[in-house]
């Protein structure tokens, strides 16, 4: 079956693009639908008053998807520049006139609607930005004048979303984009050498932010460092979250307590695992659903990334393999930290679980990350 849409390409002008409904990755959009309606339920179990913000969430988000399907993604690399820019104007914006909550101001309000987190879209737009500058440069990425331009080009929104204080979301664009980074071309031994130069400063700012005169982070971020160092020390504040966390998935053992059981602690007690629908909402999975439900999730989280790095293998262009590279490792980067922070491997930080967590922004710009990479699967290579 052929699809026939009249749409403009990158250069303005009006063409009818044809799409072969046999090159969709079908198990890619079953995989991202699934877990988007799993992910429902456990918020509803978790918080029942937001089943009406979930439910247009997740039509906004779907809609925003199958549009982005529907674009033929060299336009949104075409546009890259005007997206950037469009990005910088509201992460500047956010930080004069956005709403403030629990210290960071992040948010615009929208009224009964809830809030948007420009930060969110700002991860879908810098894999677009690093796709069409990687396209344009290819492997002259490695000459000095043209990295270091990508890398202040890069610093600038990264350093308005740290100031917004967001250093989780500011830790992760940094990850993703340095896999992109280096399927576009980077040397590995300008990524071995930034690693390199990372430990020892790393190592160095640990001590630095437990020292009384550190300006560099907030007070509850510090405590957050210094309770996942000395978890006995603080396991009555910073880390009675994810003390109980853990506690709860493990309460859930294999099979796990049951949907809408009286038993779940993590929603019976908010005080328990607080904003257990959106940070923490793998301790809800864990307890309702039990070790089997646990990798169940993970496992199709898997699936997503696999797929769309099966996409990336078969795109027509760099700019389409690095979308989908960069999609699949948001994905996957982005749902390891939020795992790892509800299981303790990782210290307590505000990343929401892909698909799943509670969160319009960061659920329509992941679907809008997954539109993308389909429209690269419907105009995939051939062999």
């Amino acid at each position: 079956m052929t699809l026939r849409i009249r749409q403009k390409n990158k250069y303005g002008e009006i063409m009818l693009k044809q799409y072969q409904w046999k090159n969709l990755n079908r198990v890619l959009l079953g995989a991202v639908l699934l877990l988007i309606g799993l992910g429902s339920v456990f918020i509803v179990i978790a918080n029942n008053r937001l089943a009406l913000k979930q439910s247009i969430g997740v039509a906004v988000a779907l809609a925003g998807m199958a549009a982005a399907m529907l674009i033929d993604y060299s336009v949104w690399i075409h546009y890259a520049w005007v997206l950037y820019g469009i990005n910088l104007i509201l992460l500047v914006g956010v930080k004069l006139f956005g709403m403030e909550s629990h210290g960071a101001t992040r948010w615009f309000s929208l009224g009964s609607f809830g809030t948007f987190q420009p930060s969110e879209m700002t991860k879908i737009i810098l894999i677009i930005f690093c796709a069409c500058y990687l396209e344009k440069y290819g492997t002259r990425v490695n000459e000095p004048k043209i990295l270091i331009r990508l890398a202040c080009l890069l610093f600038l929104p990264i350093f308005l979303i740290l100031i917004q204080t967001d250093l989780s979301t500011s830790a992760d664009i940094v990850l993703f984009l340095a896999v992109v980074l280096f399927a576009g071309g980077l040397s590995y031994r300008v990524i071995g050498g930034a690693v390199a130069a990372c430990i020892p400063l790393f190592a160095g700012l640990i001590w630095f932010v437990q020292q009384p005169f550190q300006f560099l982070l907030e007070d509850y971020q510090v405590n957050r460092i210094l309770s996942f160092l000395n978890p006995s020390k603080y396991s009555s504040t910073e880390a009675y979250q994810q003390n109980n966390s853990i506690m709860a998935i493990g309460s859930g053992q294999l099979y796990g307590k049951g949907w809408y059981s009286d038993t779940i602690t993590t929603v019976k007690d908010s005080n328990l695992v607080s904003e257990q629908q959106t940070d923490f909402i793998f301790s809800v999975i864990g307890e309702m659903t039990g070790f089997i439900g646990s990798i169940f999730i993970i496992a199709i989280l898997a699936l997503i990334v696999v797929q769309c790095m099966k996409v990336a293998g078969r795109a027509k262009d760099t700019g389409g393999r690095l979308i989908a590279i960069g999609v699949g490792s948001l994905i996957g980067i982005q749902s390891f930290i939020n795992i790892g922070v509800a299981t303790a491997l990782l210290p307590n930080t505000g990343l929401p679980l892909p698909f799943v967590s509670y969160g319009i922004s960061s659920l329509l710009s992941n679907c809008i990350g997954i539109g993308m990479v389909l429209n690269i699967s419907l105009q995939r290579r051939r062999y």
